[in-house]
This record gives structure tokens, sequence and C-alpha cells, in this order.
């Protein structure tokens, strides 16, 4: 098998599990979720591995604790919420690690002055959802600080060089952020069944660009 038809196989797999994952929720088949949710993450991994010739192990390490993450989340059990808070907390580290590793130059001015509206964005939903956090609000600040770094590096690394991966990073960092504050809306302060199509379709997309951006910047070394 060539690689080109590895990576179109390993990516029809990975947008058909998708598929049926967004199905699921739309049929409230929680049969198909327990199977296909976990199979997102562990598919879009084979499309990452299938694309290159050295992977990034920290990107690889990104790419399992999401799964474990998906995995926690398929539970209602708030033990198991905070398993996948933590999880996903651990995937955004990998990620900024490998974000920060691309910046060419930075200074703290620069940092303070991207960082200023996910800043901004964050308090607002903090003020938004704090009444209902109880025990959760130290986890869930830590969680928001955290992703929201990922969203800060993300653009000082397009604004140092516009290139069309580092856009693609970009992106997918910002509409991970757009996933995560709907997960926090629909558990903190307005349930509401169209947060859980919402999340997950923002969710698969961000982190299908953020492998494609990983793919993209991998090739480039390569080439070098």
């Amino acid at each position: 098998m060539t690689k080109p038809t590895k990576i179109t196989l390993a990516t029809l797999l990975f947008l058909a599990v998708s598929t049926a994952d967004i199905w699921a929720i739309i049929t409230g088949n929680d049969i198909l979720r327990s199977f296909a949710k976990p199979l997102i993450l562990t598919f879009l991994a084979v499309v990452y591995l299938a694309s290159v010739k050295k992977a990034n192990s920290w990107f690889v390490l990104g790419l399992f604790f999401s799964f474990l993450g998906d995995v926690f989340l398929l539970s209602s059990e708030a033990n198991f919420f905070m398993y996948g808070l933590g999880s996903f907390l651990l995937a955004h580290i990998m990620y900024i690690k490998i974000t920060a590793g691309f910046l060419k130059t930075t200074s703290k001015s620069s940092m303070l002055f991207v960082s200023f509206p996910f800043v901004i964005f964050l308090a607002g939903l903090l003020l938004l959802i704090k009444d209902n956090l109880g025990d959760m609000l130290f986890p869930v600040i830590v969680y928001g600080i955290t992703i929201s770094t990922f969203g800060a590096v993300a653009l000082l690394n397009y604004i140092g060089e516009k290139s069309t991966e580092n856009l693609w990073l970009f992106l997918g960092a910002i509409i991970f952020i757009a996933s995560d504050s709907m997960i926090a809306i629909n558990r903190f302060y307005e349930s509401n069944e169209l947060y859980g199509l919402l999340i997950m379709l923002t969710y698969i997309i961000a982190q299908y660009l953020i492998c494609k951006a990983m793919v993209a910047k991998n090739n480039s070394l390569e080439s070098v």
C-alpha cells in the first residue's frame, strides 16, 4: 500500500467515525457513541503517523491525552469529568510546548499584547459560570489559563510567520477554545442539547486543523 493510499484510507476512517459520533449525538445513540468517539483521535493519530516520516513524540502524546479525555468524558460522572479535564490539560500543555518551539523570536511585550483578548474572554466566561462552579473553580481556572496560553502562543506564532500551517494551528487553537467554552457553559451555566452537537463539531475540526498543521510543519522540516 502506497503512502498516499494509507493517508487517504486513514482520513476516510477518521471522517467516518467522526460522522458516526455526530449522528450518535443527534439520535441519542449512546452505544454508537461509546464505540465511535474513542476512534476519532485513534484514526487522527493514524492519519498523522501515515503522513510523516518522523513523528513528533510530543504531538503523539497530545493526541494520546486527548484520546483519554474523550474516553473519560463519555461518562457524566463528576470524577470522570475531572479525569477528562486533567487529560485535556496535559494535551494542551503538549500543544503549547510544540507551538512555543516554532516561535522565531518573542518578547514580553508582544506576549502580553497577544494574551490580552484571551484574558478578557476567560475573565468574562468565568464571571458567567462562577456561581455554579463550586469545588471546580480552581481546576477550571487552571484549565482556562492553559488553553488560553495555547491560543496566545499560536497567535504569536502566526504573527511571527504568516504561513498557511501557522494559520491552521492558530485556527485550531481558537476553535478548541470555543469548543471548551461551550462545554463550560453547557455544564455550569445553561444546559442545551445543541451544545453537545456544536462541542463535538468544533472539537473535531480543531483537532484536525492542529494535526494538519503538524503534518505540514513536519514535512517542511524534512524538505530542508
